[in-house]
């Protein structure tokens, strides 16, 4: 049986007057998996999240969560939402924001158990106001738990936060989604995306230019080989090699097999090889990448 898919979008388009932010976006989201929608400043993420969250309407195309409209009272009882600012009042406490949200969004939790699981304890009655950027951060991620969701979105959910905080909050947020809560984020730190996403969207433009696993967005950019060699050494054209300053650089598809090549080639040909790296893709080789293509 194929995986129930808790969001839906497709052909979303949203405008700004003249301005296209999201350009005939379509994608879906499995239930039970984390997804990161990743991309530039201007992409387009904020707005496809605010989408839908039910806080914007889109331009032209459909989108349901749940089956059902973003804005429905259903579904936003089932979400959790963690904004890149959520401007909460700056006179109530951090206890008394958490069970406002929490009352609000018809979900039931134990505040103080919250507040603690979000580093928050000892800010307990503390007013809004009085907390930093980190702080401001770590409640609006309280606010977006509260309840267990069954989908939780978060924009940005790191931002501002220290190492230590940013090691919690993914532990909560894996804790949860071990639980069942799908999650949806975006963010800025790739490796996050890397080391927890269970599919990846980038997107650009307002488009969604690639999408899939960490595993297949990779397959489809060549990983690389350098080493030094004698800049009269002819290797053979097959292996793609070019010069690049004191070293020899070769894009390829196969890591592991054209490195073995490579070196039974030398050995066979008693041609001296140092220096050698071989560089697997990585997120950040796919981002920028397609960037530079983009641009």
């Amino acid at each position: 049986m194929p995986p129930k898919k808790i969001i839906q979008v497709t052909n979303l388009t949203c405008a700004y007057g003249d301005f296209i932010a999201v350009d005939q976006l379509s994608f879906h989201v499995n239930q039970g998996e984390i997804y990161a929608l990743l991309g530039t400043n201007g992409a387009g993420k904020t707005t496809t999240l605010e989408t839908l969250e039910g806080h914007r309407a889109p331009t032209r195309g459909e989108v349901t969560i749940f089956d059902e409209a973003p804005g429905s009272l259903s579904a936003r009882r089932r979400t959790g939402t963690m904004l890149q600012e959520s401007g909460f009042a700056g006179e109530l406490t951090v206890k008394e924001t958490v069970a406002l949200m929490g009352k609000l969004s018809g979900r039931h939790d134990d505040v103080e158990a919250v507040v603690e699981k979000s580093l928050l304890g000892h800010k307990m009655n503390t007013k809004v106001a009085q907390l930093s950027g980190g702080e401001k951060r770590r409640l609006d991620f309280a606010t977006a738990i509260f309840g267990s969701p069954e989908l939780i979105f978060l924009d940005e959910p790191t931002n501002a936060l220290d190492p230590e905080s940013r090691a919690a909050l993914w532990q909560t947020v894996m804790e949860l989604n071990q639980q069942g809560s799908t999650i949806v984020l975006t963010t800025h730190y790739l490796e996050e995306a890397e080391a927890h996403a269970d599919r990846i969207g980038l997107i650009h433009a307002g488009r969604l230019a690639h999408e899939g696993t960490l595993a297949e967005l990779i397959a489809q950019f060549p990983a690389s080989i350098s080493l030094e060699a004698a800049p009269q050494v002819v290797f053979p054209e097959r292996f793609g090699f070019e010069r690049n300053g004191t070293r020899w650089v070769a894009a390829v598809d196969d890591l592991q097999t054209r490195l073995y090549e490579v070196l039974l080639w030398a050995e066979n040909n008693n041609v001296p090889l140092t220096q050698i790296k071989a560089q697997p893709s990585t997120l950040n080789d796919v981002f920028h990448t397609l960037a530079q293509e983009r641009s």
